[in-house]
Formats: structure tokens, sequence, C-alpha cells
């Protein structure tokens, strides 16, 4: 039949021929340009980090408080950016001209932080040995400073939570159902790369700021962010671009007043669908039956006073679409599981104690060479996760498919499961092994002698690393996968910001939850679980109260999970239609479909 069209159509002929190119951007071939650029992007501002504390300290003699403070409020600031890079991708520029801003921006904050290590009169001048006088930097110095600080975080805005999503753009791995398999690979890889990056950017670009000076250290972090732009624009002609059609904070904000001024209306029914706004060319006739007080917000109250025309509302702060009343629908839904992800990153984020674990135990491997205490767990963190990622997708997962003749995938929510699982064990493993060291340093007679190296092999710490880094793997993973499918494809972008916000979230309640257990244990003149003196605390006893709040979590998890129901990849997988799938709008789950033969079906009716 389409042959016969386009015999009879000239015109469109000509309107198919141009729309051929169309078509072909995109694919397999964008990737590596993505990834190259998020990973590059990675690399130079982790690897900035590490060592951070001791150039504020040392170069702008700076307290380790105030410097503390400042590493602080940058990460946060860090892990906040990318939201607000997510609301002005989705709303105003699109992806790419995000990712491309970000790249730039992040680009002039590592040439200007470079620039205080190269240029002498930018930062205080070194301390007078003989007097031990240092003198304070001045307002200047630290604007500097701060300004490539802040640089970097925007940067970091516009790259990290557009990144993965316009990667998946790039694969139309939402459209296509036959691609389940393949966008697992995506999102593993993606994840895998981006550790790679991450674990040379903590053992390289470290050593070379141990070992070459800050000058040298500071320059590889801009000439690998220099190479993240200038990938990322090779490709600039091959890349599907998305274009942005609208401001989602508005019209989340929108959702809201609509339906708290139309609160007193009754709700018509659900299958009266000329009741309910929807655009013209929509397949969503009717809002779905969750959280139906959001519902009075599309309700039609007068269709010649409401609704203009060409359909659209007049006053779109009196009536809303029923798409973007399940997009703010889709978007609550999803908080609860997104918050069960919050305390495996506050146990991610411990990384102070298990250092001063590990300085205390031996670390040598060989009579001449000792694992560096800094680069430790990183290190087993990051192994651990690559390795289990490179297993899962390349033994694990075609060894199941093969032996079962059929494809073999875990469900993305049990992944998370498994995740949070891990996360639990691995604090109770970390509360088993200090309770160990803790034991051995006492009797040994160093409790009042923190500085001790124990005759006990910091290798007892890896097992916990482990369970880190599976946790990590299983959960991360999942995450980016969940979100991605159960958002409208309008709000990829803001799902790929939900992890960073996670993480922004976790590091503050981790400081609560630290600040709380000092206060609770240091009463009355007693030790501190968490006392300075490792070997005096109770570090054992804090691990355990992490351990008992991520069980907690696990069943929070777990109630969250059976309240949501079945999620969009679940529904498809046991649909099994190809045809009806391959029709399916990115909201399926979230209203009622259209056949294409403009037949109206209920959500669920076969």
């Amino acid at each position: 039949m389409e042959d016969d069209e386009l015999e009879h159509s000239p015109d469109q002929t000509q309107m198919e021929n141009q729309e051929i190119p169309r078509r072909k951007k995109g694919g397999l071939i964008t990737i590596p340009f993505i990834i190259a650029n998020e990973a590059f992007e990675k690399m130079a501002s982790y690897g900035s980090l590490p060592n951070m504390i001791l150039y504020l300290m040392k170069d702008y003699h700076l307290s380790a408080a105030k410097g503390t403070n400042i590493l602080f409020i940058w990460t946060a600031a860090t892990n906040f950016t990318p939201l607000l890079g997510a609301f002005i991708s989705d709303s105003y520029l699109g992806p790419f001209l995000t990712i491309g801003f970000g790249s730039i921006v992040s680009l002039l904050g590592m040439i200007l932080l470079w620039s205080t290590a190269m240029i002498p009169q930018s930062k205080p001048p070194p301390c007078i040995s003989s007097t031990q006088s240092c003198k304070s930097p001045t307002v200047g110095e630290m604007t500097h400073l701060l300004s490539s600080f802040a640089l970097m975080s925007i940067g970091a805005g516009g790259v990290r939570p557009c990144s993965i999503a316009f990667g998946a753009d790039q694969l139309d791995i939402r459209d296509n159902p036959k691609n389940e398999r393949f966008k697992e690979s995506y999102f593993g890889w993606y994840t895998a790369s981006t550790l790679v990056a991450l674990l040379i950017s903590f053992t390289g670009i470290i050593y070379l700021q141990d070992h070459l000076g800050w000058k040298v250290g500071f320059g590889v972090p801009a000439i690998l962010m220099f190479l993240s732009v200038t990938l990322f624009f090779i490709g600039a002609p091959l890349y599907t671009k998305q274009k942005p059609t609208k401001s989602m904070l508005t019209s989340l904000v929108q959702v809201i007043v609509v339906a708290y001024r139309n609160r007193k209306l009754t709700l018509a029914p659900l299958n009266l669908s000329e009741c309910y706004h929807h655009n013209r060319d929509s397949k969503i006739v009717v809002p779905t039956d969750k959280l139906r007080f959001l519902n009075k917000a599309c309700i039609i109250r007068n269709p010649q006073q409401d609704i203009a025309p060409d359909g659209l509302a007049i006053n779109p702060w009196r009536l809303c679409t029923i798409e973007q009343v399940e997009e703010l629908k889709a978007l609550l839904r999803v908080l609860p599981l997104w918050s069960t992800g919050i305390m495996l990153s506050i146990n991610n984020s411990q990384n102070s104690f298990p250092l001063l674990q590990a300085i205390s135990m031996d670390r040598h491997i060989s009579k001449n060479f000792e694992i560096p205490a800094a680069s430790f767990g990183t290190c087993g963190f990051m192994i651990t996760m690559v390795i289990w990622i490179i297993l899962y997708l390349r033994v694990i997962l075609p060894l199941a498919s093969k032996i079962m003749h059929k494809p073999v995938r875990l469900d993305v929510k049990l992944r998370m499961g498994i995740g949070l699982f891990l996360s639990s064990m691995a604090m109770v493993t970390s509360a088993i092994v200090e309770n160990i060291r803790r034991k051995k340093a006492i009797q040994d007679g160093y409790l009042n002698n923190s500085n001790a190296v124990l005759d006990m092999s910091a290798m007892w710490l890896i097992p916990q690393y482990c369970l880190l880094g599976l946790a990590e793997a299983f959960n991360a993973i999942a995450q980016s996968e969940f979100f991605y499918l159960e958002l409208p494809k309008s709000m990829s972008n803001i799902a790929s910001s939900l992890l960073f916000l996670g993480m922004a979230f976790a590091n503050l309640l981790a400081t609560v939850i630290l600040n709380t257990v000092d206060n609770l244990t240091s009463r009355e003149g007693k030790e501190s679980w968490i006392s300075s003196n490792i070997n005096k605390g109770h570090y054992d006893y804090y691990y355990w109260v992490l351990a008992i709040m991520s069980f907690i979590n696990l069943i929070y998890f777990l109630i969250c999970s059976w309240a949501y129901g079945p999620s969009n990849e679940q529904a498809t997988r046991v649909s099994g239609r190809g045809s009806a799938l391959e029709e399916e709008e990115d909201l399926t789950n979230l209203g009622t479909r259209i056949r294409s033969d403009g037949i109206r079906l209920e959500e669920g009716e076969e």
C-alpha cells in the first residue's frame, strides 16, 4: 500500500526522500562521542577533587575546617545543578545545546583553576618558614578560586543529567521494544566507561598532583576537558537532536494550581472522554484513575470559554491537558522509589572512616609497595563495579539466555532491590570487620595510640568495598533505566537528574546522621562513637546504625515497589504483542491507548 501511495503522489515521494537523511542520524556511531564527552568530563572534574583540601590548606593557607566546608558546598552544588540543567534542557535549550554549553563552561572552570597554579599572583605568597607566618588570601584571590569551582559546577549541571538520555535518544531505544537487551547493555557500558574514567582520575591524576605538582596536576584535567568538548562537537552532524517543546516546570506547576482551583468540582466518569481536555494528536483521551484529585486539572468546564478554535486551552492556568496531568502523576509516582536510593548513597559516602581504618592496618602487598590509603577503597569499589558489569552483560546474561533458550534479563525493580540488600550487607560487614580490628588494637595495647599500625592486613576491608561496588552496580544502573522508562520522554533529562539529586540529599543527610550520633553518644563526657581516636571510639556501632537504617529502607523499598505496581518494562514484557507495542506511546501505562485504526481501548483491554 505504501508503494502505491508513493507512485500516485510525487509530492509525497519528494517529502519522504527529504526525510531519509534525518532517519539516518543517530545510531551506534554517535555513542563513542557522547560517552567520551561524559567520561573525560568526569575524569577531569573528579580528578581535581581528592587532593583539593591539601591545595587549599598549603597554597591558600585555609584551615582544615574552612577548606572542608568549601569543598562540601562545592560537592553539594555539583550534585544539585544537574536538576537545573535538566529543567533548562527539557524546557528551553534541548540536550545537545545544554551538553555543549555545559562542556564549554566546565572547560573554562578547569582553565581558571589551572591559572591559579600557573600565575603566582593569583594566590597568597608562600609562608615564611622562619617565622611560620602565612598571609591569608585576599577577596580577589578567593573570588578567582571560587569562580573556577562555580563554573565547574555549572558545567557539570549541563553535561551530567543530559548525557545518558541524549545517548539513549540516539538509539531510539524507547520506541522499539526489541531493543530491551540493547538498552540494558547501553546503560551498563555507559556506567562502566564512566567508572573507568573515575578510576583513572583517582589514581593517575592524583599521582601527577603528588609527584609533579599542581601545575601539571591541574593542567592535565584541563586538557582532558578540552578533549571532551572537541569530541562532542565533532559528532554534532551525526546526532539526533531533540527540541524542547515547553517549560516542564511551568507545566507541572500549572497542573497543581488548576487542580487546586477545581478542587470542588465533581470528577466526570472516565468513559466520557469529551469531558477531559487533551491535545488533538494525543492517543490518551482520558486520565488514569490513579491520583484522581489531579484529574480535576483537565476537566473542561465550558468548551466555548476554555478551548480556543485551534484546540488549545485559552488560559493554561485554568485548564490543563491530560498529558500534563499524567506527567505530574508519573513524577509523583516514582518519587517514593527514588527516595529508597538515598540510603544507599549515604552508605557509599562513608569515606572518612574506612580511610582511618586503612591507615591503622597493614597495606603492604610486598615489602616495597604499599597501597595508598586514599586510593584503597575507591579503587576496590570501582574495580568491583566494572568487573561485575562486564561479567553481567557479557557472560551471565548470554549464558542464561542460552540455557533457557530465550532472552533472559533481570527486572529493573528487582535489580534495585538487590542493590539495596547488598548495601545493607556491606554495612553489616563493615561493623563486623571494625569490631575485630578494634579488639585487636586494644589487645595489642594501642587503645590510646590511634596512629599505630596493627599487624592486621587491610585486605579485611575488601569485602565491604566489593559489596558496596556490587550494590552500586545493581541499583544505580537500574535506577537510571527505571526513571527513563517510567517518565515521559519530555522529562527524560529530569529523569537522569534524579540520581544526582539523590546524591545531594544523601550528602546532607549523612552529615545530619553523623552529627546526631556524635552528639548523642558524647553526652556526660563519654567518648563519642566516632571519636578522633579510632581505637577509643566505636565505629562498629556507627556502622550498625547504618545497617539497621539500611534494612528498614529495604522494607520501605518493598512496600513502595508493591504500591507502584508493574513498571513499563514489566507491562511491555507481559503483553508480548510486537505490532501493538511498536504503536505504544511513552505514556501508555498512564492512560488510554488508541490503535492505528482509531478504535479506543481502555487501559488493560486486549
